[in-house]
């Protein structure tokens, strides 16, 4: 087969998994009445449809080694924001409970201090649904100083009207009138009747990148509610210039050549194809879109791991930088 009709054939697979992939599992539900050889021989299907080609060079260009690691590791323990008034950047996780954002900063806790860490509460359980609005600090080594950067959790969205936290509550955060520990009520926003009609607070505690966290396994499944709720966020997010960023969550369960080896993150035709409507999802650059897999089960950190997600928070301060450039610029 010549390179050209190969790449032809990629591209058709491309574009038709991910339709494939959703009827499959539709079909799968249906047909398992109809006897084991059904059963059997769709159970076959979905398992080949999830295993889409590899292309033969990476689309994003990562080196794999420990050099990379710990230039990254180094970056994040030297960053400074660019504005001598904001002591620490503040970025903003939303999503839908259990999509990763406690796991997200956890992760980036345990890569920095060295060791695995569990701080911040994290599952997809109704009890372990974080309830508070709390602003996490990071730390260089075990015992070391605090970094230079804020990981902000909030409350999960969810597809009831009346369940999550609230849309308004995050416009809040973002104008940094919540504070930390703050109890949310997903009955009721919080009231801003005390505070001056849209006005916010000094740049230092308002909020400098907002990132929505989502399960890769789980987005060809987002309802049209909960796409709503993120469309009315980044509504919020446009509305005061905050910079806006998708954290895709277990991409290792999402496909298997990742599962068998994360540097197939960036090879994965079913990953890119992801991404790719991630960014359409949010009407996003492609650019603002970043893998990455959580420390869940793990006792020991791993390179591959700690390069994407170390890759994914500088790009969060790099585009809190962005924001505060503006800002700075828009007061002189």
């Amino acid at each position: 087969m010549s390179g050209t009709s190969h790449q032809t054939q990629i591209m058709k697979l491309d574009c038709v998994g991910l339709h494939n992939r959703t009827e499959l599992r539709k079909g799968l539900e249906v047909r398992k009445m109809g006897g084991s050889s059904s059963t059997e021989r769709v159970e076959t299907e979905v398992k080949e449809d999830r295993n889409p080609e590899l292309l033969n060079k990476p689309w994003r260009n990562v080196v794999w080694d420990h050099s990379t690691r710990t230039n990254l590791k180094k970056y994040l323990q030297d960053y400074k924001p660019t504005v001598d008034s904001v002591p620490k950047a503040r970025i903003l996780l939303v999503g839908a409970t259990g999509a990763g954002k406690s796991s997200f900063f956890n992760s980036i806790n345990s890569v920095c201090r060295g060791n695995m860490t569990s701080q911040a509460k994290a599952g997809s359980d109704a009890t372990c649904m974080t309830m508070q609005y709390r602003t996490y600090t990071v730390r260089a080594g075990r015992g070391g100083q605090p970094l230079a950067f804020l990981l902000c959790d909030t409350m999960g969205l969810q597809i009831s009207f009346n369940g999550g936290v609230r849309i308004n509550d995050i416009e809040s955060i973002l104008k940094g009138y919540i504070p930390d520990k703050y109890q949310f009520n997903p009955l009721q926003a919080m009231d801003t009747t005390g505070c001056q009609t849209g006005s916010r607070l000094p740049l230092q505690d308002r909020i400098h990148c907002v990132v929505c966290v989502i399960d890769a396994t789980r987005f060809l499944n987002i309802s049209g509610e909960m796409k709503n709720k993120f469309h009315e966020i980044q509504k919020r997010t446009n509305f005061h210039d905050v910079p806006l960023l998708v954290l895709l969550t277990q991409v290792d369960n999402a496909c298997p050549h990742v599962e068998r080896d994360l540097r197939n993150v960036y090879r994965s035709c079913f990953i890119k194809e992801l991404i790719t409507r991630a960014s359409e999802y949010l009407s996003v650059p492609v650019l603002n879109v970043l893998p990455v897999k959580n420390y869940c089960h793990e006792i020991e950190l791993n390179d591959s791991c700690d390069i994407l997600l170390l890759s994914a928070m500088k790009q969060m301060l790099n585009f809190a930088d962005n924001y505060l450039d503006s800002c700075e610029e828009n007061t002189e």
